[in-house]
């Protein structure tokens, strides 16, 4: 039988979410039914909100950092049974493309992990077709995915926690790792101390880098990125943020800067603090038609730029692995979580986003208590 789920609803010419009933198929071949226990609020649901992504005009049920518990499968799905605990991620893949094959399921080409237009829609209004985000919606009591987009857990792992791990601490700490291969005594500049720069600032901590430099507009997310790991803060609402990562490297720049918003005019100041031979990864999610000027005069010779997507991430391997080190105190996780908050509580939540009011704000169900 279908489930009744309350969720959180975008339409294109409405202002704001609406906290809705929908109904949630049951679940065909290789799909799992999750009872959400918890969800992250990342800022590529605020860009659609915004605009900023175009997802269509609706209704869609946003969201994709979810945990919770799997109440059904279907047929054919062998990851996860019924009671297993689980994280959702975007990163799908289908193991058979050139890049899953690669090694790269991340840059999966194939898109397995929506229905087809034949099959019914997994999410419903009456007879109206309710769109899911990225395949997940975790913006709902209820989420339907795809068994290539979800990851076993240990049982004894905070849901508000592990639902992070699921899309920002994945693509922070994988940028640092996977993507940029930040190495032991490197130095390095993260532009952006929200939930993924705090995330990437611990990556390349892990990694051994001898200096790391947050910068942000805000002397709460600077103090909050030094207790995560970062070495020094940059103020950039106080000094020229450029001027101020040379300052602190001698002239020389940093051998890795990561911009973490999706702004133009960071990447544009990540790419000036880099040293000769130093790499800029951008790991924001820009507004669709962004567009990038750097002058070639203000960069190192023979720098890369260069995007991360998720982190460069096997999800399946990655994120257990990123939980253990939570479990060791490697990962300083509960930090990021600077507000929880309820469903009821989404326009709330955006509104602070808007803000820049602290790092990740959860969204707790009725499991989590």
């Amino acid at each position: 039988m279908p489930t009744s789920s309350l969720a959180a609803v975008y339409r294109k010419d409405q202002n704001g979410l609406s906290i809705e009933e929908i109904t949630v198929d049951d679940p065909l071949e290789r799909e799992v039914l999750i009872r959400s226990a918890a969800t992250g609020v990342c800022h590529s649901d605020l860009h659609v909100i915004d605009g900023h992504i175009n997802a269509g005009r609706g209704p869609l049920v946003l969201g994709h950092e979810g945990a919770g518990i799997v109440e059904a499968v279907g047929a054919g799905v062998t990851h996860v049974k019924p009671g297993d605990h689980v994280v959702t991620c975007l990163s799908g893949f289908c193991g058979q493309c050139d890049q899953c094959l690669a090694g790269h399921p991340n840059l999966c080409v194939a898109n397995p992990t929506g229905r087809t237009r034949d099959q019914a829609s997994r999410l419903l209004q009456g007879d109206q077709r309710v769109f899911a985000f990225v395949g997940i919606a975790s913006f709902a009591e209820v989420m339907l995915v795809h068994e290539h987009s979800v990851v076993k857990i240990d049982d004894d792992l905070p849901f508000d926690v592990a639902s992070l791990v699921g899309c920002g601490v994945l693509a922070g700490v994988g940028a640092a790792l996977r993507t940029a291969r930040v190495q032991a005594g490197q130095t390095v500049a993260v532009f952006g101390c929200g939930g993924v720069g705090l995330s990437i600032i611990q990556g390349a901590a892990l990694a051994g880098a001898s200096r790391i430099i947050a910068v942000d507009q805000t002397g709460a997310k600077l103090e909050l990125a030094r207790s995560v790991g970062a070495t020094d803060g940059v103020n950039a609402s106080d000094v020229p943020a450029v001027e101020a990562v040379r300052e602190l490297t001698g002239g020389r720049g940093v051998d890795h800067s990561f911009e973490a918003v999706g702004l133009p005019a960071l990447v544009r100041q990540a790419a000036e603090v880099l040293a000769v031979r130093g790499t800029c990864t951008i790991v924001g999610v820009p507004p669709d038609g962004a567009v990038f000027e750097i002058p070639f005069a203000a960069i190192r010779p023979e720098c890369t730029i260069q995007t991360s997507r998720m982190g460069s991430t096997r999800f399946r391997l990655d994120i257990p692995r990123y939980l253990d080190f939570y479990k060791a105190g490697r990962l300083h996780l509960d930090q990021i979580i600077t507000r929880r908050a309820r469903l009821d509580d989404i326009n709330d939540v955006v509104a602070s986003m808007h803000a820049a009011d602290g790092a990740r704000t959860v969204i707790v169900f009725d499991q989590q208590g």
